[in-house]
């Protein structure tokens, strides 16, 4: 799309559909990361100007993979090596990595898909521990009849977004969690996509009571292909609204050799 053309669509209005996750302490989020934590480090009063005027400010302390994020392709190695070969011990340097950090990821400006896996199988929600196979995949697209191209950013909806308000279900340490295995994976890996997110807090299938569990997912699409894994999206209204084409927004932070970055990803839909 020309720039003309771009802005033609922009001035007969357009639709942003939020797809990121409020950030707040004691939300949904993995035990394997640290803790969301916000404090007011100044208050109001505290300091007071001539004038009358005073201000705020806070002390944000985060995991990189909290809330909705993005992986970068530094986050899982296989074998002892992250994409491209690269030796994972070598690529660590102080406090982060010196290559496949967060500040690479370049923002995405690009066609989004959403395949809605349980409208394809007449269900409200995909449950606990459920794998998404090529099948469901196949037949999301052919429902939606969307396709999914070279360099699209592919979200999969699973319905399990519905538990966010419970921190414990979401997670899904007794019932795991739905998600593409290795198989679905490789899907999407054969066609060529830049980015792949999910509404579940891994992406991918974990099972109940996993623990430390097997991530085949994350070394198909980080290690061996470095396609992008974007967690704990909101996918609800662009299926509501049965939406499976957009233009997909997202810029990461640029934290320098970070394994990931918080993101708010937007999905533009044309019409008000």
């Amino acid at each position: 799309m020309s720039l003309p053309e771009l802005l033609d669509l922009l001035r007969a209005g357009v639709r942003v559909v939020d797809l990121g996750r409020p950030l707040f302490v004691g939300m949904p989020q993995s035990p394997n990361h640290a803790q969301y934590r916000m404090a007011l480090t100044r208050r109001h009063g505290d300091m007071v100007r001539a004038d009358g005027g005073s201000a705020a400010a806070d002390m944000l302390v985060t995991g990189a993979h909290v809330g909705t994020h993005i992986d970068a392709l530094c986050h899982v190695s296989h074998d002892g090596l992250l994409h491209g070969g690269v030796d994972a011990t070598k690529a660590q340097v102080g406090g982060g990595f010196s290559v496949h950090g967060a500040e690479t990821i370049e923002p995405m400006v690009r066609r989004g898909v959403l395949l809605d896996v349980p409208a394809a199988l007449g269900l409200a929600t995909c449950q606990g521990g459920y794998e998404i196979t090529p099948d469901d995949l196949d037949a999301a697209v052919g429902r939606q009849g969307v396709f999914v191209g070279e360099g699209d950013v592919v979200l999969i909806r699973s319905g399990w977004g519905r538990h966010w308000g419970d921190a414990v279900a979401y997670v899904g340490k007794d019932t795991g969690v739905p998600g593409v295995g290795e198989a679905g994976a490789r899907w999407l890996a054969e066609r060529r996509v830049h980015a792949v997110g999910a509404d579940t807090i891994a992406f991918e299938r974990l099972t109940p009571g996993a623990g430390h569990a097997l991530l085949p997912a994350h070394r198909v699409l980080l290690v061996e292909h470095g396609i992008y894994i974007i967690e704990t999206l909101v996918l609800d209204e662009l299926a509501e609204r049965g939406i499976g084409e957009f233009l997909f927004v997202l810029a990461p932070l640029k934290l320098v050799g970070a394994t990931g970055s918080p993101v708010r990803p937007l999905a533009v839909v044309s019409g008000g």
